[in-house]
């Protein structure tokens, strides 16, 4: 029983919600799901993994030596994926990956540059949709002899289009203005909220108040429209 009452509430309650995420969906085809997840892998690696060596390369051209001397300034997955959150963004369709430290102090303009660091993980995750996008186009204009329709053809542009649409998810729920995500710490620096007295017992609980605002669907009452419309902007402005 001690070991139930150790347990983190939060850990708890993402377990609750991978369940109940399960559950809905439901697993009819046991080998479709599987060949979807394994098709999804790619992406969700790369999404996370250059979202967090964003914000690890431009804290350390700025000037802080912490994520360097973590070892956190590199593309390898391994430095930045968190077991966790990858299960999660699989099984529950969201997702983290292990936190860059960074150390403001060694920013010249503070407030400035904590917003730059912000900005860089939805960048490399808008960057990353945005070139996997041209690839898809590409492949899908030089497709000769049936590529298109063989096996290969039908993974490679499976695994692209994950690429988009899973990178431009993790941008826009990594927008949203809520603490830890990044749309909060990048208001946090344009309106100077930390300045304000609610602002460090609102950011402790953040956490929970973005895993309540999942279970409710709250998050995808902006996620469902935003993602879709910038999908669709993809697909209209590269002709796909």
């Amino acid at each position: 029983m001690n070991r139930f009452k150790n347990m983190n509430p939060m850990l708890i309650m993402i377990m609750v919600l991978i369940i109940m995420r399960m559950f809905r969906r439901g697993v009819s085809d046991p080998v479709a799901w599987l060949t979807t997840h394994l098709l999804m892998l790619p992406a969700i690696i790369v999404g996370l993994s250059l979202h967090e060596f964003g914000h690890a390369i431009v804290s350390d051209r700025l000037g802080d030596p912490t994520p360097r001397s973590q070892g956190r300034v590199t593309i390898n997955p391994i430095s930045h994926v968190d077991p966790m959150g990858l299960l999660c963004l699989i099984f529950a369709g969201f997702g983290w990956g292990i936190p860059v430290q960074v150390n403001p102090n060694y920013y010249k303009h503070r407030r400035r540059d904590e917003a730059l660091v912000a900005v860089a993980g939805v960048t490399m995750n808008f960057l990353i949709a945005l070139v996997s996008a041209l690839v898809l186009r590409f492949v899908v204009s030089a497709g000769t002899n049936g590529f298109l329709f063989s096996t290969v053809g039908g993974v490679v542009t499976d695994i692209l289009q994950y690429m988009i649409s899973i990178n431009i998810v993790l941008m826009v729920f990594n927008l949203l203005p809520v603490p830890p995500l990044d749309g909060f710490n990048i208001l946090t620096q344009i309106f100077d909220l930390s300045k304000y007295s609610w602002y460090y017992s609102l950011y402790s609980k953040g956490g929970l108040i973005l895993i309540i605002l999942i279970l409710f669907g709250g998050t995808s009452l902006i996620l469902g429209p935003a993602v879709n419309f910038i999908y669709g902007l993809f697909i209209k402005i590269l002709a796909l």
